[in-house]
């Protein structure tokens, strides 16, 4: 990993920035395989899936018998892994629900917030390199504590862990569709696949330019996403050893994702060295070398300068192995989830600690949040007025709709307040 010392400020700009993707071509790609599953429907996610997959597709939807038996394909150590996994993400996203709170603005004026579960969404799980179980988790959590309707699942893949996690979240229907072809399925529907409100879930570049183009014609998605990525700020205190596996367990996700360790420490050279011991014994070493490519090591004078860049950075998952970690976790304002200490590494919230690793990448963090169980709901604003409250507001609502000659408004008040 390249390792960059004391750089000034007018260079952070150049040294934080993330690979480029050209995405007007991918969505060129794109567009033409959102079209035609808009238009034909079921008969062009199977000529897709033959195209690209080289799948007959003779039912789209994964067969009930294939989910049943999905328990009994898994170990016992496994299954005790996904239960407890699922134990402290419901755990901790049902503490997220609250109860409408009636405000009284004034006399006889009442308003309140409901929360109402999103009535259909969908769930993308890539196939890929990677069953991506632990996401279905991540999304179909919060999904069923929010009392969402319909929940559909659309993934190539048919890895038992996946088809596991679907059932323990309560999601009966699963389609077998991959790439920008599924995307497309639950975005306009067909005859099999329904159309949901919001799509949710990772995915490559095609998947991703598919749910921002379907997100341009009204259809909501969970966030913009890029690669993966994580940043560890460090000191003294932190153990190389750490620091290196944990820029590890991120860019073994593929050769887009990226990595950065910001220091005050020279244990940014100890970090290299354990880096390219770690690597050796990863099966994924190829995509891990390839990302460590993309990716800095850069040493700072001092904790102010650390945070500056830190924070215009916006990093997806941020890990502080430093000293009095909460203290200076209260100084970023800019990240999709923060990891506090040495023993918390960022695998921990992908996989089971009960936060959800569905987050803000590429800067998004700056504007973004990652998915919560409010990413699942609408809320509804309610008001009442009574009688008398109509005779303490209204004046001010006459007065208001006159100065914006809206006289139908003013005049919707004052037929009340003269009855």
């Amino acid at each position: 990993m390249k390792i960059i010392k004391f750089p000034d400020s007018s260079a952070y700009k150049a040294i934080l920035t993330r690979p480029v993707q050209d995405i007007s071509v991918i969505e060129q790609r794109v567009t033409p395989i959102l079209q035609k599953v808009k238009a034909e429907g079921d008969a062009a996610i199977r000529a897709f899936a033959l195209q690209f997959d080289k799948t007959v597709l003779d039912s789209l939807e994964m067969p009930e018998e294939s989910v049943k038996k999905a328990e009994s394909q898994l170990s016992d150590e496994l299954l005790k892994a996904i239960n407890q996994a699922y134990i402290n993400i419901y755990r901790f996203h049902e503490a997220q629900k609250q109860a409408p709170e009636k405000i009284e603005t004034m006399e006889g004026v009442t308003c309140w917030r409901k929360s109402v579960g999103i009535d259909k969404v969908g769930v993308y799980i890539p196939g890929g390199t990677a069953p991506l179980f632990s996401t279905v988790l991540m999304l179909g959590i919060p999904a069923k504590i929010a009392g969402c309707n319909e929940v559909v699942l659309c993934t190539p893949s048919d890895h038992p862990a996946i088809l596991y996690a679907a059932r323990l979240c309560g999601i009966t229907r699963i389609f077998r569709i991959g790439g920008a072809q599924a995307i497309a399925a639950m975005a306009y529907g067909t005859e099999t696949v329904p159309q949901v409100y919001k799509i949710f879930g990772p995915g490559n570049q095609y998947v991703t330019a598919a749910k921002m183009l379907v997100n341009k014609e009204g259809i909501a998605i969970d966030m913009p996403a890029g690669p993966s990525e994580v940043a560890v700020y460090a000191d003294d205190s932190a153990n190389p050893a750490f620091v290196a596996a944990d820029l590890l367990s991120q860019a073994e996700h593929g050769i887009d994702s990226q990595v950065l360790l910001v220091s005050t420490s020279e244990l940014i050279e100890a970090t290299n060295q354990e880096l390219e011991k770690q690597l050796k014994a990863l099966p994924r070493a190829e995509f891990a070398a390839k990302a460590l490519e993309n990716s800095q090591a850069i040493l700072v004078e001092n904790e102010s300068v650390a945070l500056e860049m830190l924070n215009q950075y916006a990093a997806e998952h941020l890990i502080l192995s430093v000293e009095n970690a909460e203290e200076v976790s209260e100084k970023i304002y800019n990240a999709g989830s923060i990891f506090l200490g040495n023993y918390t590494p960022e695998s921990a919230g992908d996989y089971a600690s009960g936060t959800n690793h569905t987050l803000p990448t590429n800067g998004y963090a700056r504007a973004y949040s990652g998915v919560s169980l409010d990413t699942f709901v609408k809320k509804i604003t309610v008001q009442h007025i009574t009688r008398e409250g109509i005779h303490h507001l209204g004046q001010t609502i006459i007065e208001m709709a006159q100065a914006e000659s809206l006289e139908a408004h003013a005049n919707a008040v004052r037929v009340r307040l003269q009855s």
